[in-house]
């Protein structure tokens, strides 16, 4: 489902900025391998993360997974009010984890690739945004995704094609989740800093629980509001604008 995601991606991305486009006589070495590392953290990032809410609750995997994010804002953090954001975002977010190895521990390394994979993508997707425009770049990145990550999709791909309502739903995630959503990214990412725009991704854990919550039946605990309240706390006190 995974790779079914990443090829969707690219052939809707594709069709919208058309192959001429996506000419590799416009693009630089550089860019190529910032688009080529961008497709494989995305296709990685899903892969793990999927396997990974098999596991785990989808609010409590989603916040373990925040870590790469966080990752990325306390390296470029640089003034003592980003710090303290950087801080209250993380307690915040242990807060909201609140898991125990135990019978968990595979899906707990599962989500923890997905967090690096995670804090790469975002690196790269600042190249990426930065270096072209619009969809092409993004478009570019799901087609060395999706080569990249053939491998992983390979081995289940006649399970899921087996079943036209899987083929379906991944065509609606493909659409929501990746073109539209990280389409959203690349705008977001040459607007505001790697920073900010990382510790912006702290509302994630919030929605998710809300969405497992509405979909799975997994009640938040009180102190799953206690961490909700702090990485809103903490994107409050880094927001100027």
């Amino acid at each position: 489902m995974a790779w079914l995601r990443m090829f969707g991606a690219m052939m809707i991305a594709a069709a919208i900025v058309r192959p001429r486009r996506l000419s590799l006589r416009k693009w630089s070495p550089a860019d190529l391998k910032s688009a080529a590392i961008f497709g494989l953290s995305t296709g990685l990032t899903s892969s793990f993360f999927y396997m990974a809410i098999d596991r785990l609750p989808l609010g409590k995997g989603v916040a373990i997974e925040f870590i790469g994010p966080i990752t990325v804002a306390a390296i470029f953090t640089r003034t003592r009010r980003n710090g303290l954001a950087l801080v209250v975002a993380v307690l915040g977010v242990a807060v909201l984890t609140g898991v125990e190895m135990g019978d968990e521990s595979l899906g707990v390394l599962f989500i923890l690739l997905a967090a690096a994979s995670w804090a790469v993508h975002i690196v790269y997707g600042s190249r990426v945004a930065n270096a072209h425009n619009g969809l092409e770049g993004l478009a570019m990145s799901f087609v060395m995704g999706t080569l990249l990550t053939l491998p992983l999709g390979a081995a289940n791909f006649d399970a899921v094609v087996r079943q036209p309502s899987l083929v379906a739903i991944g065509v609606v995630v493909c659409a929501l989740a990746s073109v539209v959503s990280y389409g959203t990214d690349q705008r977001i990412l040459r607007l505001v800093s790697v920073r900010h725009y990382s510790l912006l991704l702290a509302m994630l854990p919030i929605v998710a629980s809300l969405f497992g919550f509405a979909f799975f039946d997994q009640t938040p605990t009180n102190w799953d509001l206690v961490g909700v309240a702090l990485i809103v706390m903490g994107i409050a006190i880094q927001e100027r604008r």
